[in-house]
């Protein structure tokens, strides 16, 4: 049986009286696209901060790649990426000078980091304003660029929570593009939406969360037959 890429043991996370997300159990297997689907304020966004070690659980356990996250917290980071809701971008750098920063800091050495910066932006068609500032980015360009800066490094694992929030067409096909990409390539994709034909257009597989609780997991066939 092989290991999975992702696993949670009776993962909870408390705010004083609230629990956001209660014993949830997880299990995503390598090179799956993972939908990870509920309404606005079911314990998504919560969830995947705990995955990437963003906000600390209040208990149970997370393996990331094998390993325990609490412990091999920086390892787990280096094998990575992601895009946060808030994409959290450095606005005052142009997009290469941003993505070349991000390589750098992910260990690249800088021909590398420089090489692979200038294929993502020409990929995610972001060349026709080199000196523009990531500030002065359109929502969708800005999308783009926090998928490049979060695959530069070639992660095993891909975390993105909304990444269709609010981005026009062109910059969802080109998204989407990536990501396909990436599980061709072996990677592992985790990501949140409650927009039902989104997931349903691109996961393989499913997990739905309401009120804290993981109600469903499984295939998208699966759930589809009501397994």
């Amino acid at each position: 049986m092989v290991a999975p890429t992702i696993s949670t043991e009776n993962l909870t996370r408390r705010f004083g009286d609230l629990v956001a997300v209660e014993e949830v159990n997880l299990r995503v297997a390598p090179g799956q696209f993972f939908g990870f689907l509920g309404p606005n304020g079911a314990g998504k966004s919560t969830t995947i901060k705990m995955l990437t070690g963003l906000l600390a659980p209040t208990s149970g356990r997370i393996q990331i790649l094998g390993l325990d996250l609490v412990t091999n917290m920086v390892e787990v980071k280096r094998q990575i990426g992601v895009v946060p809701e808030g994409m959290a971008l450095f606005g005052r750098l142009t997009g290469s000078e941003y993505l070349n920063f991000v390589g750098r800091m992910y260990g690249l050495d800088r021909e590398t980091a420089a090489k692979r910066a200038a294929e993502l932006l020409a990929f995610m068609q972001l060349t026709d304003q080199p000196r523009a500032l990531v500030t002065d980015y359109s929502h969708g360009m800005q999308k783009k660029l926090a998928l490049a800066a979060a695959v530069i490094h070639g992660p095993k694992v891909l975390f993105l929570d909304e990444p269709f929030e609010g981005v026009d067409a062109i910059a969802a096909g080109t998204l989407k593009t990536m990501l396909q990409r990436m599980i061709a390539r072996g990677a592992t994709i985790f990501l949140t939406s409650h927009v039902l034909e989104i997931v349903e257009r691109l996961c393989t597989h499913v997990g739905i969360i309401h009120r804290g609780r993981l109600v469903a997991q499984g295939s998208v066939e699966e759930l589809r037959a009501g397994v």
